[in-house]
């Protein structure tokens, strides 16, 4: 770390040829080295967003695609054959692909787009800019977490193209269903390269996990004590611990699945009986594997959040001009989220036999989450009230993500109930809930932090105007795909069900089908408006004049305009005060980096 120093500063003249290599590494670097394997954390987390974005565009485009034969089920497209080509003969998608679809759509944008786009990115570009790090603990494992995401990405990818077609199991990839070649054709190699897929995934989530973690704890420059940290650093500080705690859970019940596939074991699966033939296996559980699934799955959902959360509080803090309400409520509300995301798995399990106590404690714990979450928002809310709010696309897009967060987060309720969940579960009204709080949320959070750290991240800036397009079609589209689901899903339609025509009662909702399919085709055109604007933007956007755009405290707006390997020219600067000194003795904003004044008042 103190060579990357010198070789920023230029100090070190006398070791020269001791430490020549590194100084070649940082002044000369070829083009590989910058930008492929590249151990910058600012460019890896370009990486990890570039990528994200690539997979948003293939996770939402499946959406559309099975959107289209949702809302439009006696119709043909003859697009989709020539895309698909068998799996959508006549013009129709295949119902045993359909599943494929649904599960490939789930898969990407949950892990390689949400967890990698927010974690991955944000992490990456602003754990060492906020505390004052030349860089991430170890670069090198840095690189190697992404590598290992692109090289699960293609495994995925690949299981697109196989002969018999893309694990077709669900996101959630429930036995005994995957766990039996003979169950389907989605359920042969297809499966085997998903559960491969997410093995490497994991291991990409783990060392970049471990490294946040390492970094936070050790590399803080002088003064930046644990609770002079933004909000941001902290909510990413969490999200590893969860990664790094709930992950390994998840590999090990992918590899037991592997196991179950090829080699004759028996974890998951007993007294099977298929095509009238009974196989030999017998003593294992399905209901194992929902367990070791959703030990991942919930904390999962926080893992997206919480990164989403941390960003929105700094980003409206910034924005509203006020310093954010209540630091040390927000923090206790982070960790007690971090705590009870661990212990409510078993509310996706109500309907599994699962004994009706247990299912009590589990529906305590659950409601006992919303008191956390409610504070939060309450604090957001406040921070905004009476503020001098600047409505920069960023503000805009933190507001709307606490504006799903209340509403997605209010539908939780009802089915963290287990008596309720009975009937809602496997609904439409769970896809509504879900899609709401968790992926259109979360979105909402990743397109926050992109528009407020674009400028640091590339040196120019988004296109405004496109930018209010991009929310405010976004943001009504999003109610109005997803909240008229949650009827649907009370009158009992189930999800992942590709034609309801056999179903009289369901007749009733054709019209509404058609409108979700209209304007999801609609919303996701405005997301390529959004990949154009990133795209242009980088080469082409307003340049950045000031080092300071937003007039924010962080030290990430220290550093230069675009800063090289090693963030800081000359030495570090140091902490003196909280993040949040904003509108103090008569100021707009204090920056951490300035000493506290004798006539200062109190407070942070």
């Amino acid at each position: 770390m103190s060579e990357v120093t010198n070789a920023q500063s230029g100090a070190v003249i006398a070791p020269a040829i001791h430490h020549d290599e590194h100084g070649v590494h940082h002044h000369k670097e070829s083009f590989v080295s910058k930008y492929i394997f590249s151990m910058d954390h600012k460019t890896i987390g370009k990486q990890f967003l570039i990528t994200g974005i690539v997979w948003a565009i293939i996770g939402g485009l499946f959406s559309v695609l099975f959107r289209l034969q949702l809302g439009y089920p006696d119709q043909t497209f003859p697009i989709l054959e020539t895309v698909f080509g068998n799996w959508a003969k006549g013009g129709q998608i295949q119902p045993e692909f359909y599943y494929g679809l649904v599960t490939i759509h789930g898969t990407v944008l949950v892990f390689f787009v949400l967890t990698a786009g927010l974690s991955g990115t944000f992490a990456n570009l602003l754990i060492p800019l906020q505390i004052g790090a030349r860089d991430m603990a170890s670069p090198f494992l840095n690189m190697l977490s992404y590598w290992f995401f692109f090289l699960a990405s293609v495994v995925m990818l690949s299981s697109i193209f196989v002969h018999t077609g893309p694990a077709s199991g669900g996101w959630t990839m429930y036995p005994p269903l995957s766990a039996l070649r003979q169950a389907g054709e989605g359920q042969k190699i297809g499966t085997d390269l998903w559960l491969i897929s997410m093995a490497l995934f994991i291991v990409s989530s783990l060392l970049g996990g471990l490294n946040y973690i390492s970094t936070i704890l050790n590399m803080r420059t002088k003064g930046m004590s644990m609770t002079r940290m933004p909000l941001t650093m902290w909510a990413m500080f969490f999200t590893a611990v969860l990664g790094v705690l709930s992950f390994p859970v998840l590999l090990s019940g992918a590899i037991l699945l592997l196991f179950d596939r090829n080699l004759g074991t028996s974890f998951y699966l007993s007294d099977i009986v298929i095509n009238g033939e009974i196989l030999p296996n017998e003593g294992g559980s399905a209901i194992l594997y929902q367990h070791l699934f959703w030990f991942l799955g919930h904390p999962e959902v926080y893992i997206i959040l919480l990164p989403a959360m941390g960003m929105v509080s700094e980003i409206l803090s910034v924005n509203s001009r006020k310093p954010i309400f209540g630091y040390m409520a927000m923090l206790g509300s982070l960790f007690a989220i971090c705590i009870l995301a661990f212990l409510v798995w078993a509310h996706h399990m109500f309907v599994t036999g699962l004994n009706p106590f247990l299912g009590s404690v589990f529906v305590l714990l659950t409601l006992l989450i919303a008191v956390p979450s409610a504070i939060k928002v309450f604090n957001w809310l406040t921070t905004l009230w009476r503020g001098n709010i600047r409505f920069t696309p960023a503000t805009l897009f933190a507001i709307g993500f606490v504006s799903l967060f209340i509403s997605g987060g209010l539908t939780g309720i009802f089915l963290g109930n287990s008596t309720i969940d009975i009937h809602l579960h496997d609904t439409m009204f769970v896809v509504a809930h879900f899609h709401i709080v968790m992926g259109v949320a979360s979105f909402f959070g990743m397109f926050a932090g992109v528009y407020h750290w674009f400028p640091k991240m590339f040196g120019r800036y988004l296109n405004n105007t496109l930018g209010y397009i991009h929310f405010w079609v976004t943001m009504i589209g999003a109610y109005l795909i997803f909240w008229p689901m949650h009827y649907q899903g009370l009158a009992g339609i189930p999800r992942r069900y590709l034609d309801k025509k056999g179903w009289v009662s369901f007749n009733q909702f054709g019209e509404l089908d058609k409108m979700i399919t209209v304007v999801s085709i609609i919303v996701f055109a405005v997301q390529l408006m959004f990949v154009f604007n990133f795209f242009y933007s980088i080469f082409k956007g307003r340049k950045v004049t000031k080092q300071n755009p937003w007039g924010a405290n962080t030290l990430e707006w220290t550093t230069p305009i675009k800063p090289g390997h090693g963030n800081w020219e000359g030495e570090i600067p140091e902490v003196h005060r909280w993040p949040y000194d904003y509108g103090k003795d008569g100021r707009e904003f204090i920056p951490q980096t300035e000493p506290i004044g004798e006539n200062e008042s109190k407070g942070h």
